[in-house]
């Protein structure tokens, strides 16, 4: 079995129902860091020095290859990362080799094979 990690910068306020639509997807779980900043074309307003931006959260998704772009759309139609600038960004990257994963792949041999 062969697996993407999908990468997910999500306004906190939206952290919830990302993890949601994931899941529903097909996702079998996620690592959520929390409290990430970044920048986009423009540059953050500040006040005294102080930035003026909402926080992030980076989820990481190891998911399986062929649900992999299903998951992708679900988490960007809800997360709204289309909206407008800032709004947030998910990219997925090829997974060379994984441990750990076992249990996932004895959970997802059922959906896969459905899917295909």
């Amino acid at each position: 079995m062969h697996f993407k990690l999908l990468i997910a910068f999500v306004d906190d306020s939206k952290t919830d129902k990302v993890m949601d639509a994931a899941r529903s997807a097909g996702a079998t779980g996620a690592t959520i860091i929390s409290n990430a900043r970044g920048e986009g074309l423009k540059q953050a307003k500040t006040f005294l020095g102080l930035t003026l931006e909402t926080q992030r959260d980076v989820l990481l998704f190891v998911v399986e290859e062929h649900l992999s772009r299903h998951i992708l759309e679900e988490i960007s139609t809800v997360g709204e990362f289309d909206s407008g600038p800032g709004s947030g960004i998910a990219i997925q990257v090829d997974v060379e080799d994984a441990v750990g994963v076992a249990h996932q792949i004895e959970s997802l041999v059922q959906v896969v094979e459905e899917e295909l």
